[in-house]
């Protein structure tokens, strides 16, 4: 195929040596099967952001430690250096995850480089060799989910252990390959010492994740993973393979209202993204 204008310094870098096929477009991003030597990968080039639609929201920025005091302070400002330096930084985050991630063990794609906004990386492939389905496109037997499902939850703990929280995680944005899930889009990857809402977006992936896979199983619709995840994270003694029951005993006193009122409140604006993006992505399937 012709060559896109954003993948051609790569090729003239001789990091990539053909451009396949475009394998998707989205919100965020597009993604371009590309080769590269004898290998294949994926090229993720990211939009400009003034045509991305993903909330760069405070609450997923907040604890991010920016190395350089003037980039930090401009950062904090409207300037357009500021705005620069902000949108790299937002970039630059799902890169750092990804090595992050896979250094710390948990199944991400492999990331090879990252060149003027754009992620060469590894291409997640199904059985066939052909770029692996989303998790939402696929049929599980209960036994498929529920090994799944230990997968997946086994990668969130190893993400926190590393001190990050993926922040939305749903069946959008894992795939399956020939092992099981693969955890992918990591951009708004949150810090999880240093973010108020770490507590929160942890158990919301981990329930996103027990949702979906108890359409299968529905016995995983009994499990509380998230504040057992959360309890044993903040008590210290969370590691990679620590063992979970699925179980949490729950505080019984009286519930502070106006809490109460927020995380309703915030509930609802998630299911409402959530089912933003399944309109998006069924829109993408036509």
């Amino acid at each position: 195929m012709k060559i896109p204008k954003r993948l051609q310094p790569l090729v003239d870098d001789g990091m990539v040596d053909e451009v396949l096929y475009q394998l998707m477009s989205g919100k965020e991003a597009q993604v371009f099967v590309v080769r590269c030597g004898d290998s294949v990968r994926c090229a993720k080039v990211y939009k400009e952001a003034q045509k991305r639609s993903f909330k760069q929201a405070v609450q997923y920025q907040e604890g991010r430690k920016v190395r350089n005091s003037r980039r930090a302070r401009a950062m904090g400002k409207k300037t357009r250096y500021g705005q620069k330096e902000q949108e790299d930084a937002w970039l630059n985050a799902e890169v750092d995850a990804l090595y992050r991630l896979a250094g710390a063990g948990v199944r991400v794609p492999e990331p090879f480089g990252f060149v003027d906004g754009v992620l060469l990386m590894e291409m997640i492939a199904d059985e066939d060799g052909k770029a692996a389905p989303r998790l939402d496109d696929v049929t599980l037997t209960p036994e498929q989910a529920r090994d799944f499902h230990s997968k997946v939850i086994a990668d969130v703990v190893r993400m926190l252990s590393a001190g990050l929280i993926h922040g939305d995680l749903s069946e959008f944005n894992v795939l399956v390959d020939a092992t099981g899930p693969v955890i992918i889009d990591l951009p708004q990857a949150v810090n999880a010492s240093g973010n108020n809402s770490a507590e929160r977006m942890l158990e919301r992936d981990v329930d996103n994740m027990r949702r979906y896979f108890g359409r299968f199983a529905p016995e995983l619709l009994n499990t509380d993973y998230g504040k057992e995840i959360w309890a044993l994270y903040e008590s210290g003694d969370l590691h990679p393979d620590s063992r979970l029951t699925g179980c949490f005993e729950h505080d019984t006193e009286s519930a502070d209202v106006d809490e109460l009122m927020a995380v309703i409140d915030a509930a609802k604006e998630e299911e409402r993204e959530r089912l933003e993006r399944l309109r998006d992505a069924e829109a993408g399937d036509d």
